[in-house]
C-alpha cells in the first residue's frame, strides 16, 4: 500500500511523521551560513547566548580558515605558472606586456598574473598563395592578384605559391601587426616588380626559374627590413599564361615557335650529318691529288735523270748508245705482240711471218731426236741465246 494512500499508516519516504512535511530548505541554508561564519570569525548558530570561551574558539577557527584559503590560493597560483613548450615551438614571455625572454622546448614556470607566455610554432612550414586560392582539390583564380604587366606592355596571368616559416618568434609577434598578410602583400609586390622588368616571352618560356629566384630574394630582403621574423623557403611559379581573351592566338604563336625550333633542329642534324662526310671526301681528294702530284713529279724527275744519263752515255759512244736504244725500243714493242711480219726489201714482195708466241712457248730441241721437251715432259721456253741469235738475224736483215 502506498504511503500517501488512505490507511498507509502515516509513513513518508523521509522516515518521519507525515504530519511534519518535508525538511525546510531555508533552515538548511541558515545552518550552513552559521558554520561558515564560525570558521571566519563569526558566531555559530547555537552559540548566541554564550560569551567568553565561545569567542576564543571563534577566533581560532578564523585564523585557520584564512591559512587554508591562502594555502589553496598559493598552490593554485604556483600550479598555474607551469607550462610546457613542445620541441617545434618557442615561448615568448612578457611581463606586464613587455618582452622579457624566449623559452625553448621543455617545462618552464613563470609567476602567473605577472608574466604571460605565447607559444609560436617555428618548425611549421606555412604557405601563401598568390593569384589563386585552393579549395579542396580545386583551384580558383584571383584576377586582381594574378594579372601583371610585363616590360613589353603585355599582360600575363601568373600564379605563385610561397613556403615560409617563423625564424624569430619575438619579431613575428611584436614587430608586425599581421606577418602572414604582410608576407602575402610583399610577395605580390615583388612579383609585379620582377615581372615588370621582364618580357612576356622570357616569363612564359625559359625565365620561370629566374623570375621565381629573383622574387624570393626580393621578398626575403623586404621581410628582413620590416623585421617580420619570417624566412622564405621557396617561391614556386605554379602557372604562367596569357589572359584568356588572347589564349588562342598565343597558342598559335607557341606552335609556330615550336615548329621553327623543330625545323632548326632538323636542319642542324642534317648539317651535322653532311658536313663531316663532305670534309672527309675533301680530305680524301686532297690526299689523292697530293699522291698523284708526288708520283708524277717523281716520274718526271726519273725520266729526266734517265735522259740525262743516256745523253751522257750517248756523248761518250754514239753508235753503241744508238744500237742499245734501238734494241730496247724493239724489245718493248715486240714484247706486246705475238706475230711479226717482216718485208724482204724494197724490190722483194716476200713477207716473213714470225710466230713469236710459238717461238716463246717452244722448248729447245735435242740434236738428234727433236722431241722439243726436256726430261720433265713440259714445254721449255726458248733460251736467251737463241733469242739473241734471232734478234741478230732480224737486225742484219733490216740493215740489208
Amino acid at each position: 500500500m502506498a504511503w500517501n494512500e488512505p490507511g498507509g499508516g502515516g509513513r513518508d519516504p523521509w522516515g518521519g511523521n507525515n504530519q511534519q512535511g518535508p525538511p525546510d530548505l531555508e533552515q538548511a541554508i541558515k545552518n550552513l551560513q552559521g558554520k561558515l561564519s564560525g570558521i571566519f570569525g563569526g558566531r555559530g548558530g547555537g552559540g548566541g547566548g554564550s560569551t567568553g570561551g565561545g569567542g576564543g574558539g571563534g577566533r581560532k577557527f578564523s585564523a585557520l580558515g584564512v591559512m587554508v584559503i591562502a594555502g589553496v590560493l598559493l598552490a593554485g597560483w604556483l600550479v598555474a605558472g607551469f607550462y610546457i613548450v613542445d620541441p617545434a615551438e618557442e615561448a615568448v614571455v612578457t611581463r606586464f606586456g613587455k618582452y622579457v625572454r624566449t623559452e625553448t622546448s621543455g617545462p618552464h614556470w613563470l609567476p602567473y598574473f605577472i608574466e604571460k607566455h605565447e607559444t609560436v610554432n617555428v618548425a611549421q612550414v606555412r604557405g601563401a598563395e598568390i593569384g589563386f586560392r585552393t579549395a579542396g582539390r580545386a583551384q580558383g583564380s584571383v584576377g586582381n592578384e594574378s594579372l601583371m604587366l610585363t616590360q613589353d606592355e603585355n599582360i600575363v596571368d601568373i600564379k605563385f605559391a610561397v613556403q615560409y616559416r617563423v625564424k624569430n618568434a619575438r619579431n613575428y609577434l611584436f614587430k608586425v601587426r599581421d606577418p602572414d598578410l604582410t608576407l602575402r602583400q610583399i610577395t605580390e609586390s615583388a612579383v609585379r616588380e620582377v615581372v615588370g622588368k621582364s618580357t612576356m616571352d622570357f616569363v612564359l618560356t625559359g625565365g620561370r626559374s629566374a623570375v621565381a629566384d629573383d622574387t624570393r630574394v626580393l621578398v626575403q630582403d623586404t621581410l628582413d627590413k620590416y623585421g617580420a621574423g619570417l624566412f622564405v623557403i621557396s617561391v614556386n611559379m605554379q602557372d604562367a599564361q596569357p589572359p584568356a581573351q588572347v589564349q588562342d592566338a598565343f597558342n598559335d604563336a607557341v606552335k609556330a615557335r615550336e615548329d621553327e625550333q623543330r625545323l632548326k633542329n632538323e636542319a642542324q642534324a642534317f648539317a651535322n650529318d653532311i658536313l663531316p662526310k663532305a670534309r672527309g671526301e675533301g680530305d680524301a681528294v686532297r690526299e689523292r691529288a697530293q699522291g698523284y702530284k708526288q708520283r708524277v713529279t717523281a716520274q718526271a724527275e726519273g725520266q729526266s735523270d734517265r735522259f740525262l744519263a743516256l745523253l751522257t752515255e750517248y756523248q761518250k759512244a754514239p753508235d753503241v748508245t744508238r744500237e742499245r736504244i734501238y734494241l730496247e725500243t724493239m724489245e718493248s714493242v715486240l714484247g706486246k705482240s705475238s706475230k711479226v711480219l717482216l718485208g724482204g726489201g724494197e724490190s722483194s714482195n716476200n713477207l716473213m711471218y714470225l710466230p713469236l708466241d710459238k717461238l716463246m712457248s717452244r722448248g729447245f730441241e735435242d740434236d738428234e731426236d727433236g722431241k722439243g721437251r726436256d726430261g720433265s715432259g713440259e714445254s721449255s721456253p726458248m733460251p736467251a741465246s737463241r733469242l739473241r741469235n734471232n734478234s741478230d738475224r732480224f737486225r742484219s736483215g733490216r740493215t740489208r
